[in-house]
């Protein structure tokens, strides 16, 4: 197994005041955090199955990411702000520390949180819950270590954010 490092969150959140959904993950992964912005993973599925959930074109640069995010009034954050990590694993995670959402629950009209996967739940639970009293809702890990979820499965699951969300063209 890989030595633990402590490290700081290094990519800023993705919003604006038309924010209406507030995705979080656990922690950036090593490829993430090499390429600068969420889901950089070329086998983690996130892009994919939002794309295919708001029937849009996969965006591929960081600059699209950011724009598709955007229009479909989508905020991406992650619960931690620094934590001790082995690589990717969040498995490894140890003493995390949390992003404060409030910027952006106090600056977008966010209707509904949702956790990309059961680290980030939990995390959410422990850390943020008790200082925001906001509920989320986990959904299944997009990450390619979620071997067991199809895509259609996925797509099927994060299929709820398309229906609580804003129609990009109205």
């Amino acid at each position: 197994m890989r030595s633990i490092s402590t490290l700081q969150h290094p990519i800023p959140p993705t919003w604006d005041r038309d924010s209406e959904i507030l995705i979080l993950g656990s922690f950036p992964s090593v490829k993430s955090r090499e390429c600068g912005y969420y889901y950089g993973h070329p086998q983690n599925r996130f892009w994919k199955v939002l794309a295919s959930v708001f029937q849009d074109d996969c965006p591929g640069s960081k600059d699209e990411k950011r724009g598709f995010l955007l229009r479909h009034h989508v905020a991406v954050w992650d619960v931690i702000a620094s934590c001790g990590i082995a690589g990717s694993a969040d498995s490894s995670i140890r003493d995390a520390v949390p992003n404060d959402i409030r910027m952006i629950l106090s600056g977008a009209e966010i209707r509904q949180i949702i956790c990309n996967g059961s680290t980030s739940f939990r995390l959410y639970n422990r850390l943020i819950l008790p200082v925001t009293g906001r509920e989320a809702v986990c959904l299944p890990s997009t990450s390619p270590a979620n071997a067991g979820w199809t895509q259609d499965r996925l797509r099927e699951a994060w299929s709820v954010i398309a229906e609580t969300g804003h129609d990009p063209n109205s």
